[in-house]
Parts: C-alpha cells; structure tokens; sequence
C-alpha cells in the first residue's frame, strides 16, 4: 500500500519498504527520461550518489530506458579523491549504473583537481550548455540536498558549483552511511551543485530511506522554507515527487499524517 499527499507543490509518496520506494521513483525518473528522449531525442541527467539512492538505481537499471540516449552528470563529489577511491562519489555511480547500462556520455566531477574552483566552473559549463531533464537526488540527514549543509545553502546561489566546507552532521552521516571507517578519515571539503542549479532540473525525483532520515523528512515538509533545513526548498518545484519509506516518514505520520500509518 502506497499513501500519498501534497505538501506545497511537493507530491510526496510513502511506500511500505525501501524496495517499493526505490521502485516507485525508477518508475517516476523512467518516465522523465522518456519524456525528454520522446521530446527532444536526448536526455540529461544528474544523479545523486549515496547508499540512499541504490534500490532506485536498481530499479531504473531494469526499466527499458534508452540510455544511448542520456548523457550522466553527479551532484556533489570529495575534495582531494580520485574517481577509482572507493567512498568517491563517481566510484558510486561507476558501480551502481554506469558499468552496467550503456549511458551516451557521463561528465564527472574531479575531485582531485589542484584548483577546485576552476573545476567547479568547467562543470557549470557542462551544466548549462543546456537543460537538465531529470535530477535524481536524496537528502541528508541535517536536511541537505547534494552538499549543500544549512551552513553554506544558499537559496539564491548565484554559482552553479562551488567549493563548500562540509559541516560535522554531514560528515558523520558519511560514517554512518558506512562511506568511512571515521569521521577524521571523511574529507573537510567538496565540490557541489547549488541549490538553484539542482532546482533547474525539469523533474525532480527524490529518494529518502530510513529512520536517520526522519528528522529532516518532518524539517522539509512541515517547517518554514529555509536554510536551516535545505531540502523544504523542494516544496517549491513545480514537478518533484519524493518517495519515503515508513521509516523516513514515521516523523510526519505520527504527528499530521494519520491516513499514512496505513
């Protein structure tokens, strides 16, 4: 059984497990892809990298998408990593998707360039050479969306990609994510899409597993639309769907949601 609701412009869906949730938004980012391939014959993509996401890249991996079509961006990626390190972000995205369907192009993020300014804005070039069709993303557990923690969020971003300072709650999260053995082995910074730049996409499909989750889940959809909670921003695009577990939606249910308990 799946319940749903409206929060602002904000569908949200509330699955029974993390396998039905991962199934529904392969359903729904399979759809946007279509949408744009029957459109304009291509898509583009930006696809978040964290545990989050994998019951939905699993899903999307089986629907019968013309990736020869999609060219493949990532929103966020360690400073000082390279792409074969296994906590980086395009290590996750290698193994997740792009070794086992036929993207047309993929444009990573490199974590590793000597001036990580200069890299975020060759990667806003590649960004904006034209629209982005689909952002597939999740949020974190202190409410941000990419890397973009309430202490460097900005709303009205005038960058692309930037260079941020990763906040304590953001970096924890990577150990409890099991990313890293310890919060001193988790990079201080990182490259990340901005805010605006993650709202540009036409559609958004946002996947948020777990009871860590729940916090934000409650922070997004029923407090103010503010930085201090990045991921309320989503109330505002016109075409964002987020899919919950139970676990990730007990902190709304309990307390507004009494048709969700289900």
């Amino acid at each position: 059984m799946t319940d749903s609701r409206a929060f602002d412009l904000l569908r949200v869906r509330v699955h029974p497990d993390r396998a039905a949730m991962g199934a529904a938004a392969a359903d729904d980012a399979a759809d946007a892809i279509d949408r744009a391939v029957a459109g304009r014959g291509s898509a583009r993509v930006v696809f978040a990298c964290a545990p989050s996401q994998s019951e939905m890249l699993a899903a999307l991996r089986a629907r019968p998408v013309d990736w020869a079509r999609v060219t493949a961006f990532h929103m966020d990626e360690y400073a000082g990593l390279s792409a074969g390190h296994p906590a980086s972000f395009r290590h996750y995205l290698h193994e997740h998707l792009l070794r086992r369907v036929p993207v047309r192009e993929f444009h990573g993020i490199a974590g590793e360039a000597g001036d990580l300014a200069a890299e975020g804005r060759r990667y806003a070039e590649l960004l904006q050479a034209a629209p982005i069709d689909l952002v597939c993303l999740g949020i974190g557990e202190n409410g941000h969306l990419a890397f973009n923690d309430p202490p460097v969020a900005d709303f009205n971003d005038p960058l692309a990609v930037k260079v941020v300072e990763l906040d304590e709650p953001c970096r924890r999260q990577q150990v409890n994510d099991g990313c890293f053995p310890s919060i001193a082995e988790v990079p201080r910074r990182a490259l990340t899409l901005t805010i605006p730049m993650l709202l540009a996409g036409r559609a958004l499909v946002v996947t948020v597993p777990g009871p860590r989750k729940a916090a934000a889940v409650r922070s997004a959809l029923i407090g103010p639309v503010a930085t201090a909670c990045p991921a309320s921003i989503l109330r505002t695009h016109r075409s964002a769907a987020l899919h919950l577990d139970r676990d990730a939606a007990a902190g709304v249910a309990a307390t507004t949601l009494p048709s969700f308990q289900g």
